[in-house]
């Protein structure tokens, strides 16, 4: 993987970029944006910080975006936390402006591609990204790329009805807040104390996190799915009522293989931006 290239995520208020070489970040810049700007302040905020990381080695650039996209052009719908792009045409906008190949797609697939070039899921073929965080989101690959969907929208687990609601207004960071009125983030500095009642909320979660696990496990049958996400970081404590549930699934040659681990991957954010690029040259990493 000779070509570097430029990994971009936006996540609402902050932009990160990163110069990417052989699976390493050479140059890198995080910026605080206003979000609600409109959408010519923010694009050249986009622009400045590609700027900032460009040089003459720099063959393409990838970017993961918390939103709809059309993959195939590039267009980037309704973004979080950014009101003012709703509808985007992002990949024709940084081509026209930088002569470069560009690359666009939702966060959840970067972090899915991101984990298979630079992550815990290389050398799988057939695995899932999952992100828990904000919202919760998933990226699949299928025999060692990217699948999308028709419209970016395969991976929406959590959308699927679940209980009273969805997967993810059970598993995403704000409902410890709605729920019990205290941060996930609270709660999981509570756990690392050894807590009783912090012990008990992350196993209830695990719970509800290994019914989703099934569910992928009907639907996509990976060999391993990778968890990242701020809540990532309570694992251990949900890990074992996760696989208690698991392995309730009714074919169990399916899950006597399986893996699931958290990500451990600092980077992944810009990594997995940029192996939008290497997944679509289906180039692979010079060891």
């Amino acid at each position: 993987m000779d070509s570097a290239v430029i990994g971009i995520s936006m996540g609402g208020k902050t932009l990160l970029a990163g110069k990417v070489k052989n699976g390493r970040i050479e140059k890198s810049i995080t910026r605080k944006i206003n979000n609600k700007g409109p959408e010519n302040e923010i694009l050249a905020e986009v622009f400045d910080v590609i700027n900032e990381v460009k040089d003459d080695e720099v063959a393409g650039i990838g970017i993961g975006v918390p939103s709809l996209v059309d993959v195939e052009k590039g267009i980037v719908y309704r973004v979080q936390n950014i009101p003012s792009w709703r509808e985007v045409h992002l990949k024709e906008i940084l081509e026209s402006h930088f002569g470069l190949k560009i690359y666009v797609n939702n966060d959840a697939n970067c972090f899915a591609i991101g984990e298979m070039y630079f992550g815990k899921t290389a050398g799988y073929e057939n695995s899932v990204g999952l992100i828990l965080g904000a919202g919760v989101g998933a990226g699949i690959i299928f025999k060692s790329h990217l699948y999308s969907g028709t419209n970016c929208g395969a991976g929406e687990f959590g959308d699927i009805p679940y209980r009273d609601f969805t997967y993810e207004y059970y598993l995403n960071d704000a409902y410890f807040e709605y729920k019990y009125g205290v941060a996930a983030s609270t709660f999981l500095s509570r756990a690392n104390k050894k807590d009783k009642i912090a012990l008990a909320i992350f196993e209830q979660y695990g719970n509800d996190l290994g019914n989703l696990m099934k569910t992928i496990l009907f639907t996509v049958d990976p060999q391993i799915i990778v968890v990242g996400g701020p809540l990532a970081k309570a694992f251990p404590y949900f890990e074992k009522s996760m696989w208690d549930k698991v392995n309730t699934f009714p074919y169990r040659h399916a899950i006597s293989k399986l893996k699931i681990v958290p990500s451990e991957q600092e980077n992944i954010a810009v990594l997995g931006a940029a192996a939008l690029y290497f997944d679509a040259k289906n180039q692979r990493l010079k060891k």
